[in-house]
């Protein structure tokens, strides 16, 4: 017994002379040890992990997609905001004067862009060349058409609501007899986008907790599958820690595969959609193209795709290996 107990002393001593140095190399060599070793494990299971992973990256595709898509609509609704053009018809009573003084008025507003003055009569000349009505317009016993003035918000001020507090603003003008702001149907497009936006964070957020299910399950299975070898490394003295690093490593791996082939999909799914959207928009005379992953958008994709598979094995993890316990 004596030689035994010198022997262990003798381990502790030597533990003891290892630099600090050595140590964080030991550390890392573990660490990369360990998951390499997981990533083996899952080679070795070759139908089984990839059925996980199939199913781990198709859940992380769908949000993807649709937070692709959003992110385009709000790209492509960005140049629509000059639509909220403000249309501003002048009393009766306001003389051309009056109506050039408010343009030089106007055009002094931080809000607005550019303003335009229309006089009557170029509205009823321009009314005559595009209606075909010239003969009939000549029997009007004068102009029915106001003075009108054309005001274009300044970019900030294009959003629906910054519009209509313009609006409200430009219509407490003395010359101003009414104002008009075509505007509703933007209004719908961006209550519209709202609502996918929404839709995209729920439907993202019951699958990343279908992610996290299935993950802690199949982690739970391969626990249970390496019970006795779990014993064996507690009755000889092995920690918590280094047990439970191979099935965090695990999970890193089913996430980073997953987020993988979620990248692989979506960009496909683009590609695929994106001759019909581009007739789409040629039936408008417009150029559209979509925006696909960035490098900024595709390490989010891996980042949280990696996040919820850590999150998986962790619960699973600290739940069923602490239950284990040599008797």
């Amino acid at each position: 017994m004596s030689i035994l107990f010198s022997q262990v002393k003798k381990g502790a001593d030597e533990r003891k002379k290892i630099g600090v140095f050595q140590r964080i190399i030991m550390f890392f060599v573990s660490h990369i040890r360990q998951a390499v070793g997981s990533l083996g494990e899952l080679w070795r299971q070759p139908m089984a992990s990839l059925m996980t992973v199939a199913v781990l990256g198709l859940s992380i595709t769908l949000p993807g997609t649709l937070y692709i898509m959003v992110k385009n609509i709000e790209k492509m609704t960005a140049g629509w905001d000059q639509a909220a053009e403000i249309s501003l018809f002048l009393s009766p009573q306001t003389s051309s004067s009056s109506a050039q003084q408010l343009v030089a008025r106007l055009s002094t507003w931080s809000e607005i862009d550019s303003v335009v003055y229309i006089p009557a009569d170029d509205a009823l000349e321009e009314f005559k060349q595009l209606s075909g009505l010239g003969d009939a317009l000549a029997y009007l016993p004068d102009n029915p058409l106001p003075n009108v003035i054309l005001v274009a918000p300044a970019t900030k001020h294009t959003t629906p609501r910054a519009a209509r507090a313009l609006l409200e603003r430009l219509q407490s003008q003395r010359e101003v007899d009414s104002g008009k702001l075509d505007i509703e149907w933007l209004e719908r497009l961006y209550a519209l986008v709202n609502i996918a936006r929404d839709l995209v964070f729920l439907i993202g957020g019951l699958l990343f907790v279908s992610v996290v299910l299935i993950i802690g399950n199949t982690i739970r299975l391969n626990i249970l599958s390496q019970r006795e070898e779990i014993l064996v490394m507690k009755l000889v003295g092995a920690t918590d820690a280094f047990i439970h690093r191979p099935f965090l490593y695990t999970g890193f791996w089913y996430g980073f595969l997953g987020g993988m082939l979620a990248w692989i999909a979506i960009i496909a799914i683009l590609w695929w959609m994106g001759a019909s959207i581009q007739n789409f928009a040629a039936l408008y005379e417009k150029e559209f193209y979509i925006t696909g992953l960035t490098g900024s958008a595709l390490f989010t994709l891996l980042g949280v795709s990696v996040l919820l598979g850590v999150i998986g094995s962790a619960m699973s993890v600290h739940r069923h290996v602490r239950s284990i316990e040599p008797s």
